[in-house]
C-alpha cells in the first residue's frame, strides 16, 4: 500500500442523526427552516464519514464536489510544498465546515488532515447550490459561513503581521477557548488537540518560542500549562495582552533551549 493510500478517510455511515436532531445545528443551519426544509436538508448529508486521527480527509489537488460539517473531532489544514515543508492555515471543531477552498478552482488548495478521530457530514456542493437557491436562510447561512471564512483570514494576517509572539499565543488561546464556549465547554480549561510545533507553524513561531511563551505565561499566572491540559487562571490579563501588543514584552527566540524546555519539548 503506498503512502497516499495508507490516508485516505476512513468508511463511511449512513446518517443515522437528522440534521433537525444534531445538537450542533444551530451553528451550521439557520433557526428558523420549517421541518419540511429540514428533511430536504437530510436527504443533502448523504452519508457520515469517520476520519481516523492523523488520516486526510481531502488533498490539495484532489477534485472538490462536497463540503464537509465536522460533526465531531478536530482537523488541521495545511499547505505542502514540494520540498516537504508545512503551512498549518487553520484548526477546525466540530461545528464548522471544511472544504470551502476548492468552490473557486473545482480542486482544492489544501489537506484536510484530523488531529484526533472524526467524524464529518458529507453534503454534495451541486445539491447544496441547488437547495440554496429555494430556500432563502440556508443561502444566507451559507453565505455566513463563506465571510466567516475571510474574517478568518483577515484575523490571521493581523496576528502574524503586527503582534509578539506572547500576543500571538494569547490571541490564539482566547480564540480557541471562544470557539468551545459558543459549543457549550468550559471557557477557562481546554484540551489542546495539536502539537505545539503546529500551533508555532499556525502563529509563524519556532517551537522554542511557543514553549517559552506558554512558560512565560504560566509563571505570570496567566495560564496553567499540564502538558496539552491548558487552563486560563487569568482571562483579563490575557486580553489586555493582546490589544496592548505593542507594549508586551519579547520573548528571546535565538537563546538556546535549557534541559527542561528540551524535556518538555520532547514530551509534547
Amino acid at each position: 500500500m503506498n503512502a497516499r493510500a495508507s490516508q485516505t478517510p476512513g468508511r463511511s455511515t449512513a446518517p443515522n442523526i437528522a440534521c433537525s436532531n444534531c445538537s450542533l445545528r444551530a451553528l451550521c443551519l439557520p433557526l428558523m427552516m420549517s421541518d419540511a426544509e429540514l428533511q430536504r436538508l437530510d436527504a443533502l448529508v448523504e452519508t457520515r464519514r469517520l476520519i481516523k486521527r492523523g488520516q486526510t480527509l481531502f488533498r490539495g489537488g484532489d477534485a472538490f464536489d462536497a463540503v464537509y460539517a465536522i460533526r465531531s473531532g478536530f482537523f488541521k489544514t495545511r499547505l505542502s510544498s514540494p520540498d516537504g515543508h508545512e503551512q498549518v492555515t487553520g484548526f477546525q471543531m466540530a461545528g464548522e465546515v471544511l472544504g470551502l477552498d476548492g468552490i473557486s478552482t473545482d480542486v482544492h488548495q489544501c489537506d484536510a488532515v484530523a488531529l484526533e478521530d472524526s467524524q464529518v457530514c458529507v453534503i454534495r456542493y451541486a445539491q447544496l447550490e441547488s437547495l440554496s437557491r429555494e430556500f432563502s436562510d440556508l443561502q444566507r447561512q451559507f453565505h455566513k459561513v463563506l465571510s466567516r471564512e475571510i474574517v478568518n483570514d483577515h484575523g490571521l494576517m493581523q496576528l502574524l503581521g503586527n503582534r509578539r509572539a506572547e500576543a500571538r499565543l494569547a490571541a490564539f488561546v482566547l480564540d480557541l477557548t471562544r470557539r468551545l464556549r459558543l459549543r457549550g465547554f468550559s471557557a477557562s480549561e481546554l484540551v489542546l488537540r495539536m502539537t505545539r510545533e503546529e500551533i508555532g507553524t499556525y502563529l509563524g513561531l519556532t517551537l522554542e518560542t511557543v514553549s517559552r511563551c506558554f512558560s512565560k505565561l504560566q509563571s505570570d499566572g496567566v495560564l496553567q500549562v499540564r502538558r496539552r491540559l491548558v487552563s486560563v487562571l487569568d482571562a483579563v490579563a490575557l486580553e489586555r495582552l493582546v490589544n496592548c501588543a505593542g507594549d508586551a514584552e519579547t520573548v528571546d527566540d535565538d537563546r538556546a533551549p535549557d534541559h527542561q524546555e528540551l524535556v518538555a519539548l520532547a514530551r509534547d
